[in-house]
This record gives structure tokens, sequence and C-alpha cells, in this order.
């Protein structure tokens, strides 16, 4: 062995000089394709394609994404329970950020609290029922 061999110290972290990476070459020298796309972007691309769906007697071209939504609001509007959850869900993330910020805010207007106490007092009415109910 030379001595410049010998003064390198071998161990974890430290591999062989003639296994280390090259200077100026890659260490993936194929690497990602060019132009090659993550998820993200080919969903964001999908979804933004238009399709023909017919409403009624009409034909209409909409992207998939709206396609969808209508698809997903349709089952809502006929009672399906996970549906309504998902557009509960999308309209209180999307739409309505901040809505349950404002639920704390206080209740000034004179009307606005015979509201609210009446709401009150038919839930608790509605409570009360259902405990004597589940006496019985």
């Amino acid at each position: 062995m030379t001595d410049d061999s010998s003064k390198y110290e071998v161990g974890y972290g430290k591999p062989p000089q003639h296994a280390q990476f090259k200077r100026g070459r890659s260490g993936n020298p194929k690497g990602r394709a060019k132009g090659a796309l993550n998820m993200k972007t080919d969903l964001i691309a999908e979804l933004r394609e238009p399709i023909r769906i017919r409403e009624g007697n009409k034909e209409r071209s909409v992207t998939k994404q709206r396609a969808m939504l209508k698809a997903l609001l349709a089952k809502a509007l006929k009672g399906d329970t996970r549906a309504i959850a998902v557009m509960l869900s999308l309209v209180a993330k999307l739409i309505e950020p901040d809505a349950a910020s404002s639920v704390d805010k206080e209740v000034s207007d004179a009307s606005d609290q015979a509201i609210f106490a009446e709401l009150m007092s038919r839930l608790d009415d509605g409570r009360r029922a259902v405990t004597s109910k589940s006496e019985e």
C-alpha cells in the first residue's frame, strides 16, 4: 500500500477511497427523466381535463373535477349520508374556513338572543324527553 492510503482511516461514514463518488460525476447518473411530473401535478392536470356529461336533455362539457362534485352533490341530495358528510366537510374547509370562529361571537341583537334562548329550551326539552324514555 502507498503512504496516502495508509493515512486515510476507513470506517463508519468513511468509505474506502476507491468506492467514493468521483469529483464532478453524479451519484445518480440516469437521474429523474427531464419533464417527468410528480403525482400532484398529474392529478391537477387530470382533474382539469374536460369530460362530456348529460344534464337532463342537454350535453355539456365540464372538467372532471366539476363532474365529480356534481355527482357527489347529487348523491348527497338523494340522502346518502357519507356523501352529505363529505360535502359538509368540503364546505367547512373550503368555503367557510373561519365558520368555527364565528360561532363563538357574541349574540348582540335582541331578536337573535330570543331565537337562541328558544333553541336552547327546545334542546333541553329534547334531552329531557330522551332521558325519561331511557329510564322507562
